[in-house]
């Protein structure tokens, strides 16, 4: 019994050190972000005096609801129409096709390729390499089909251009659809951190960023120089930024330059995305870690390189925290843990405090509207629910982890584009949302009813020093069970 007790204290305390290590990772980066913007000035933008040829990709598989928009947003942007062509890579099995090849029709005045390929191997990765051989741009740009890029976009990145060494210019993320509901809120609420906080903060510091996938422009010869495209993991874009960067090719990041972007909607849709990322960003952490080591980068460098190829893993540190908990509370209450160990729980404490200081700095930059004490409020509001949704996402993302960790493959899942902001379709009457409901899903229900239970039995034996947590837990594992089972159903 004390050699399983001692098992799980050590788990529990190394759960909480790698929390505490991504925290503190954190909180640097918000030292440099807030560091950047007292020295951030605005640049006089270079104009080139022979714009250089651009190739516009959008990799499209079965995206009925918003691949006409996407082409009417890319059609708009304001850049000479001799030097930039728009490749269509489309993979898709349904209509898409269809009502790709009408709408190109409306702009004969642009150079629109639609790409189709014999057969989808290698997915968005395999169908960006193709479209490379094909295209003449110098430089690559790249949207997803859920974006709509803003017509200035072109002629606000390329100039970044005018050193052969930047290999890569990223732009911020903004949201259609952000006040659609309580969930695309929260979701809005950990992107705007990342692509404030971590963005800003890394790149400010000559660290590692990454190519978020889209609303991005590459050199081509970057691409190739870096081994191109390539499909043996799930997240092609870290993948090439990290072999790109240990090459010694800088990157950019446009923080005031907003690629608006749809949000998923419902926890299924949400789920799909998490579960590429989270399990993309494992394996690119085993094909990456060694190299990152390896290489010359500054230690600085090495440190932010190591907790953003491992960030996937903090949900596997929180699953583990939370179940070893519940036995080592027991054990308290039963006098057969002393209280001292429980005072390693300063750390989460800590870990709290420095990722509230990160995601309030990135709210009140992005919620200009009302007064402070207003944004105060709706922080307090939304930061405990983000929160306690993404440690109900923990079992889901830490299998994504596992999986990426074990090697074991998977394909390329697409998460399912909705197109709602105008009212013209239902998110139940989506044609691509799946109707099964996983065993993980039945778990977080299960895990929800545990941790309330949990909370409920520290209230009658007036243990209140891990209370928080657990309710966080029941209320995280119920809303994500509830969400899920509610978009399954499509009722």
């Amino acid at each position: 019994m004390k050699l399983l007790l001692l098992v799980l204290v050590l788990l529990y305390a190394l759960a909480m050190l790698f929390i505490l290590f991504y925290s503190v990772a954190q909180a640097h980066l918000l030292y440099r972000f807030r560091k950047a913007r007292k020295k951030a000035t605005p640049a006089a933008a270079h104009v080139p005096e022979i714009w250089p040829m651009v190739t516009v990709q959008l990799p499209v598989y079965n995206e009925k609801y918003v691949v006409e928009r996407l082409i009417d947003a890319v059609a708009a942007l304001d850049y000479p129409a001799d030097k930039f062509e728009i490749q269509l890579l489309d993979d898709s099995d349904d209509e898409t096709s269809d009502l790709i090849q009408q709408k190109i029709k409306a702009y004969p005045q642009l150079q629109f390729h639609h790409v189709r390929r014999p057969d989808r191997s290698g997915f968005k990765a395999g169908a960006l390499k193709y479209g490379l051989d094909l295209a003449k741009g110098e430089l690559i740009a790249i949207f997803d089909a859920d974006f709509v890029p803003q017509p200035y976009f072109l002629k606000r990145v390329v100039p970044c251009f005018k050193k052969m060494s930047t290999g890569m210019v990223q732009t911020r993320w903004t949201h259609l659809n952000k006040d659609y509901s309580v969930l695309t809120r929260l979701q809005a609420f950990g992107l705007d951190a990342h692509f404030y906080i971590e963005q800003v903060g890394r790149n400010s510091q000559g660290a590692y960023i990454n190519f978020n996938g889209t609303a991005g422009v590459w050199r081509k010869s970057t691409i190739l120089d870096a081994g191109n495209w390539q499909d043996d993991t799930l997240t092609e874009d870290l993948d090439l930024s990290y072999r790109a960067q240990i090459k010694g090719w800088k990157f950019i990041y446009l923080p005031d330059v907003e690629s608006p972007a749809e949000l998923p909607p419902v926890m299924s849709a949400l789920k799909s995305q998490q579960f590429r990322w989270t399990k993309g960003g494992a394996e690119a952490a085993v094909k990456h870690l060694g190299a990152v080591l390896a290489s010359g980068a500054s230690l600085r460098t090495k440190y932010h390189a190591l907790a953003h190829l491992l960030n996937s893993t903090v949900f596997v540190a929180v699953l583990v925290a939370s179940l070893v908990s519940v036995p080592l509370l027991w054990a308290k209450v039963n006098k057969e843990l002393p209280a001292v160990v429980f005072e390693v729980g300063v750390f989460t404490l800590l870990s709290f405090l420095i990722l509230s200081l990160v995601y309030f700095q990135a709210n009140t930059i992005v919620n200009t509207s009302g007064n402070r004490p207003k944004r105060v409020k709706e922080f307090l509001l939304y930061f405990p629910l983000f929160l306690s949704v993404s440690m109900g996402l923990a079992l889901h993302n830490a299998v994504a982890v596992w999986e990426g960790w074990s090697g074991r493959k998977s394909p390329f899942i697409r998460t399912p584009k909705f197109n709602l902001e105008e009212g013209q379709y239902k998110w139940q009457d989506n044609f691509y949302l799946t109707l099964k409901m996983s065993l993980t899903t039945y778990l977080e229900g299960i895990l929800g009813l545990l941790f309330l239970a949990v909370a409920i039995w520290s209230i009658v034996q007036q243990e209140y020093g891990l209370l928080i947590f657990h309710v966080m837990l029941a209320v995280g594992y119920l809303l994500v069970f509830f969400q899920s089972w509610q978009s399954y159903r499509r009722q």
